[in-house]
C-alpha cells in the first residue's frame, strides 16, 4: 500500500523528534535518578524550668509529704489533739509570729503556704481526720481567689470548704470556719479585684456555718479598715499578718475556744 506523503511526512518528524519531558518514555521516566531526600531534624524541645513549688505539684499535688513526719508521731505516740488548725500561708505563719498561742497543749498547725481549698481537700484525712482531733479550724480561699492553682468559680471554693467540713463532721470533729481575712489587693495578681470575691465567699462561710451547726469566726470584721483592706499594722503586705494582726485574730477565736470547750 501507497502512504501518502503527507502522512509520510508526518511519521518522519516523529521519528526524528527529540525526546522532551513530554514525549519522553516511562521507561526513560522511571530511569531518571531521584534525588534523596535529607530529613531536617527537629531540636528536642527546651527544657522547662520549674521551681521547687511546681514540680512538688506534679508529684505531690496537695504536699502530703510536708507533715508525714510529725503525723506519724503524734499518732504513734497517741498524742491528744484538741484544735487542728488547716490552711495557707496565714495559718503557717501564725506558731511563727504567736509561738505562745500554739504552746498550749493539743493545738497542731496544718498550714502550707500559697495553697488553694483543692490541696486542702486532699491534706485533710492525713493531716486532720487521722489526728483525732477534737476540732477543726478551717481559714481558707485566699489563694483560690488569686488563682495559685488555676481559675476557680465561687461554687468550686464553696464546694470544697464544704467538703472538709462535713469530711470532719463524719468523723465527729467539730468544725470552726474562719472568714477570709481582709486584702485590698493581692501584691502576686496585681490589678485583681480581691474584695468583692472575699465578701462573698465569707458571706457564704457564715450563711453555711449557721446552716449546718458549725462556728463562724469572724476575723474580717475584727481586721478591715472599712473598704475591704487590712487595718494599718496589722498585715505586713496587705494580706499576711504582723504580730500585732494574730493578737486581734487570738482576741476574736480565744472567748469562742474557751466557750466550745477547746482551750
Amino acid at each position: 500500500m501507497t502512504i501518502p506523503a503527507n502522512r509520510r511526512r508526518f511519521l518522519g518528524l516523529i521519528a526524528t523528534a527529540p525526546l522532551g519531558v513530554a514525549g519522553a518514555s516511562t521507561a526513560a521516566r522511571a530511569a531518571q535518578a531521584v534525588a534523596p531526600v535529607s530529613p531536617t531534624p527537629v531540636p528536642p524541645p527546651a527544657a522547662v524550668a520549674l521551681t521547687d513549688d511546681e514540680r512538688r505539684r506534679l508529684t505531690d499535688f496537695p504536699w502530703l509529704a510536708r507533715y508525714a513526719e510529725d503525723n506519724a508521731r503524734i499518732t504513734a505516740a497517741a498524742t491528744p489533739v484538741k484544735l487542728v488548725f488547716m490552711g495557707d500561708s496565714i495559718t503557717q505563719g501564725w506558731p511563727d509570729k504567736h509561738p505562745a498561742f500554739f504552746a498550749a497543749e493539743g493545738r497542731v498547725c496544718r498550714g502550707i503556704s500559697g495553697q488553694t481549698t483543692p490541696q486542702m481537700v486532699l491534706r485533710m484525712m492525713a493531716d486532720v481526720i487521722a489526728l483525732k482531733p477534737r476540732a477543726v479550724h478551717i481559714m481558707a480561699g485566699t489563694n483560690d481567689i488569686a488563682g495559685n492553682t488555676g481559675p476557680m468559680t465561687l461554687q468550686q471554693t464553696q464546694d470544697n470548704l464544704a467538703a472538709m467540713a462535713m469530711l470532719a463532721k463524719a468523723s465527729g470533729i467539730a468544725v470552726l470556719l474562719a472568714s477570709v481575712p481582709p486584702a485590698a489587693r493581692y501584691y502576686w495578681r496585681p490589678g485583681l479585684d480581691t474584695v468583692t470575691p472575699i465578701a462573698a465567699i465569707n458571706q457564704w462561710l457564715a450563711s453555711y456555718a449557721a446552716t449546718h451547726g458549725h462556728t463562724f469566726v469572724d476575723y474580717h470584721g475584727a481586721m478591715q479598715d472599712g473598704a475591704g483592706g487590712m487595718r494599718p499594722g496589722l498585715a505586713y503586705d496587705g494580706v499576711h499578718p504582723t504580730e500585732a494582726g494574730y493578737a486581734v485574730m487570738e482576741q476574736v477565736l480565744s472567748p469562742i475556744l474557751a466557750a466550745k470547750g477547746f482551750s
